[in-house]
């Protein structure tokens, strides 16, 4: 997940024309402009289901003359539900086919104007490149739109904000955009920086070459030589990396705080990773009562959710963006039985695996994220985890959210801090009993770890009734095993796999073991 957030598009004639323009001005312009976007949000907060019908529809439209148009006989539908009997869902690997061939210059195929852009996105650590096609459409009127849509709701909410008196701190992927047969690819927040008007540098940094950069280090070393003396009023990153980012320029300054270097801070722009493990060491590093935290919904697929209010863990899911959303219940998920409801069939808190048809052609494409829904009028959701990261070796259906809320918990009760963790299960051997085993690498560790151990287990039975069913008198699971790791072992990790930066992420949950003993090993080598 990246994103990257940018000036709003403005009709003016240059760059030199804004550097002209007064800072307040400047603020004031953007605000207003931004703010006449909320007129159009609510008309799809009234008729949410009747958008997206009419949006589906038009998709087909659009792209009746295509190969998988003429295939499918899309002029020929007229429902949602003849729509969903015809077109199977698919997975990458099975839209892969293709893609390769638009990236080897054919057009057509499954969307109507010509793809040239294509976002690399490893999905997991371990996996093989995905490159998912970045239509025309789907740049300006779904990724461009739902950053400008940010900023319109953060201004909407914070009426006194100066957020255009300062810059944005970006911090992207870290992969230059490549050529190939006349079709380019690279991280989406590469697509996004080359994509943007020559202007739109003037309200970020580091520049775009420094945000461009390749090699990890060295990029964070010229960011923040590149930003450290400027007016930051807004950063936008993955919580994981930003944290490096901002702990390392507080060695490099000798600051105390984030304030101390720049004093206008007002708000983060988040995503990528839930922010909760992260929380308090923000908000130590970010030591102001009214500072604001934004978090956002997005992947390399498309822009799909935003939080609208301040103060809120929910997000407000996107309707008008080109994508159509389909929604498949955990409970039938990838068995005989699989159900795929669309949004007017949703309920209110149970895990759903989303699916979604987008103006860059990716139909009824399964994208491998859960979400539950927290209301319905709005549709509000919260994202839960992937559909291949969980844990449900032993029927307990462990989420990446239950994992989550419970490290931040015992990391709050114990005033410990974590940098990475990751679970396992413990498979049954014999006639023993299986577990959950954790590698958690702390940037505090806490006193005990018997009492973070205790907490952890305490939290997620009382998140989860799955788990406190298999851990009730260790009926099914003993307690779970915690590895402490050592200093930067997940760090090294990624490194050792040339996945430092940006859109990296550790797996969280796994029902195999790869992962963990990978981790292991690591962790063994360095210690002898």
């Amino acid at each position: 997940m990246l994103f990257d957030i940018h000036m709003p598009i403005l009709k003016c004639n240059s760059k030199t024309h804004i550097l002209k323009m007064p800072i307040q001005l400047i603020n004031s312009f953007a605000s207003w402009v931004l703010k006449q976007r909320i007129h159009q949000i609510e008309l799809f907060l009234k008729y949410p289901n009747e958008v997206q019908d009419e949006l589906l529809m038009d998709l087909i439209q659009s792209a009746k003359n295509t190969e998988l148009g003429k295939e499918y006989d899309y002029p020929s539908i007229r429902s949602y539900a003849a729509f969903a009997e015809r077109v199977p869902i698919s997975t990458y690997e099975e839209f892969q086919p293709l893609i390769e061939r638009t990236r080897n210059g054919e057009q057509n195929i499954f969307w109507e104007t010509p793809i040239k852009w294509f976002a690399k996105s490893s999905g997991t650590t371990n996996a093989k490149s995905k490159f998912i096609p970045v239509s025309p459409e789907a740049l300006e009127d779904c990724h461009y739109k739902g950053s400008k849509d940010l900023l319109c709701m953060y201004l909407n909410n914070n009426e006194n904000s100066e957020l255009f008196t300062g810059k944005s701190l970006r911090l992207g992927g870290s992969s230059q955009i490549h050529e190939d047969n006349n079709s380019f690819f690279g991280d989406l927040s590469a697509i996004l920086i080359e994509n943007m008007p020559i202007w739109a540098e003037f309200s970020s940094t580091p520049s775009n070459r420094i945000s461009l950069m390749s090699e990890w280090e060295t990029k964070i070393a010229a960011i923040i030589n590149d930003t450290k003396k400027e007016n930051v009023t807004s950063f936008a990153g993955v919580p994981s990396w930003m944290l490096v980012l901002m702990n390392k320029m507080l060695e490099e300054t000798g600051k105390g705080n984030l304030l101390e270097i720049w004093p206008n801070l007002e708000v983060y722009f988040h995503g990528g990773v839930n922010f909760e493990p992260y929380r308090e060491q923000y908000q130590k590093i970010l030591p102001k009562k009214d500072f604001k935290y934004y978090e956002i919904y997005n992947a390399s697929e498309g822009f799909f959710a935003i939080q609208d209010l301040n103060n809120s863990n929910d997000l407000l899911l996107m309707l008008d963006y080109g994508i159509f959303y389909e929604f498949i219940p955990m409970d039938t998920f990838d068995t005989p039985d699989q159900k795929v409801v669309r949004l007017a069939d949703v309920e209110i808190f149970k895990n759903y695996a989303i699916v979604i048809t987008t103006n860059s052609g990716l139909w009824r494409y399964l994208i491998g994220d859960t979400i539950r829904f927290t209301s319905l009028s709005p549709y509000r959701i919260r994202v839960t985890g992937r559909t291949k990261h969980h844990i449900n070796v032993f029927g307990e259906e462990l989420m990446v959210e239950n994992t989550d809320l419970a490290i931040a918990k015992a990391c709050k009760m114990t005033h410990a801090e974590v940098v990475d963790y990751t679970v396992a299960p413990v498979f049954m051997i014999d006639r023993e009993k299986g577990a959950h085993e954790w590698m958690i690498e702390f940037k505090q560790t806490p006193k005990c770890i018997h009492t973070f151990q205790n907490i952890l287990d305490d939290t997620l039975k009382n998140l989860n009734s799955d788990y406190e069913a298999k851990r009730h008198n260790n009926t099914t699971l003993n307690p779970l095993v915690i590895n402490v790791a050592r200093k930067n072992l997940f760090y090294d990790w990624l490194k050792d796999r040339d996945k430092l930066g940006g859109q990296h992420k550790i797996p969280r949950l796994s029902n195999q073991r790869d992962y963990l003993e990978q981790l292991k090993n690591m962790q063994v080598k360095i210690l002898c």
